[in-house]
């Protein structure tokens, strides 16, 4: 595959992605805008949760790194919990063009949820809880998966158009 047409690269990654085992949504038809049901990893105290994942693949896309949020909420280290936004070196520094979007969600936010990074935290809460008590931290972990990791299916455009992405974040806060 020729490397000199990022659309046709980006075209290719995505449609890879949509025959892999993910489910994808398309934002209008446009393959640089969609969403993406990605599951916590097993033997993790994320296994059992989904989640609504945000892609949004900039104009220099595969030079340039994707753009990627979790949609509902998610206790990490490294996951800003109200925005989604995720910290990750490999998205944010080094992306290289030899990645595709299958590695962002079969290798590297695996990896993320499987060994978090305290020392740069989004979420000092969940980096401090990690350190300090990680048995409670996993416990923590569980709550939120249960509570918020059910990805809500993503065909469900007809009945509420514009506010969806408001209510995943704020369906129950004690």
């Amino acid at each position: 595959m020729s490397l000199s047409s990022p659309s046709k690269r980006r075209d290719v990654d995505v449609m890879k992605l949509m025959m892999s085992d993910y489910k994808v949504n398309l934002v209008d038809e446009n393959p640089a805008n969609f969403y993406i049901i990605f599951h916590g990893p097993k033997d993790s105290p994320y296994q059992g949760g989904s989640w609504k994942v945000h892609v949004e693949l900039p104009e220099g896309y595969p030079y340039k790194s994707p753009s990627i949020g979790f949609c509902n909420r998610m206790f990490h280290p490294n996951v800003d919990e109200m925005s989604g936004s995720v910290c990750l070196d490999v998205i944010n520094q080094t992306w290289s063009p030899m990645f595709d979007l299958l590695n962002v969600f079969e290798v590297f936010l695996p990896q993320l949820l499987l060994y978090p990074n305290p020392s740069d935290p989004l979420n000092g809460e969940a980096a401090a809880l990690l350190m300090r008590e990680p048995e409670r931290y996993k416990q923590k972990i569980r709550e939120y998966v249960d509570k918020f990791g059910q990805a809500a299916p993503l065909l469900d455009d007809e009945d509420d158009d514009d506010d969806d992405d408001d209510n995943d974040m704020s369906d129950e806060d004690d």
